[in-house]
């Protein structure tokens, strides 16, 4: 029989938005369509159009020795040509932003191939080859993954994510690098990832209604939204790993 990855404990809402995301058999909803330039001039790596700089020649024209594993894995286009490597980082805001760090990572490893993906305190990093970061960022902001207000493409200070929310219910970015358009009732993003001004402005769609938000978060927050011992199946299984970790540090006889 073949295995079946339960991939995270719980029955709570969020349990199952975590299962969700994390599976690869499931195609996420496409929200929004920031084209390719627009991902391109956020992340602020290369000017929409000019070549991919390359950290080595294309694999085909390398003089690489016979190795059994090159012959059983397939390198990404971005690997193929070369490519450098480069990153986007994600802060996602406590107040039911629709994804998370830790789950960023998970899904990230289960969903795309050639990343180097990187969890710390309120963000989150994947690094990988050019071409495929842009593909895959596509991903990470035009789908159920990205909220235009409380998830926010922050390649330097990042602080904001554990904040409350602002009048009109953005997260907290000390470089204000998107602002809400109130008129259109829009995002948009004024400057890139680490800060520096865009010669023109980059609209990410509007932000998600509150309903949409709790019923879509992988978060657990007690004030608003599903607390986390609420979850009890989630709750013994965290138990039952800090049970089990705590007996093996003290090397236990039995």
């Amino acid at each position: 029989m073949a295995y079946k990855p339960q991939y995270c404990a719980g029955s709570s809402v969020v349990a199952a938005n975590r299962r969700k995301q994390m599976d690869p058999a499931h195609k996420l909803t496409k929200l929004r369509d920031v084209t390719d330039k627009d991902i391109v001039l956020i992340m602020g790596h290369r000017a929409p159009g000019s070549a991919y700089k390359s950290a080595h020649p294309p694999l085909a024209e390398q003089q690489e020795p016979a190795c059994p594993i090159r012959k059983m894995v397939t390198p990404t286009d971005g690997a193929k040509a070369g490519d450098r490597v480069r990153y986007i980082q994600f802060a996602d805001s406590m107040y039911n932003a629709p994804c998370q760090p830790y789950l960023r990572s998970y899904l990230e490893a289960y969903r795309f191939r050639g990343i180097d993906p990187g969890t710390l305190s309120g963000r989150q990093i994947i690094e990988c080859r050019e071409r495929d970061l842009e593909k895959y960022a596509k991903d990470l902001v035009n789908t159920e993954l990205f909220d235009p207000a409380l998830c926010g493409v922050r390649g330097a200070t990042v602080h904001g994510h554990s904040l409350r929310l602002d009048e009109n219910g953005m997260m907290f970015d000390m470089l204000q690098r998107c602002v809400l358009d109130k008129k259109a009732g829009v995002v948009k993003y004024v400057k890139n990832q680490i800060g520096e001004p865009l010669d023109s402005e980059v609209k990410v769609g509007k932000p998600m209604d509150n309903k949409w938000l709790k019923a879509n978060t992988t978060i657990y927050h007690s004030l608003v939204g599903s607390a986390y011992r609420d979850d009890a199946e989630a709750v013994e299984y965290i138990q039952r790993i800090h049970g089990l970790r705590v007996k093996y540090g003290f090397m236990p006889k039995e």
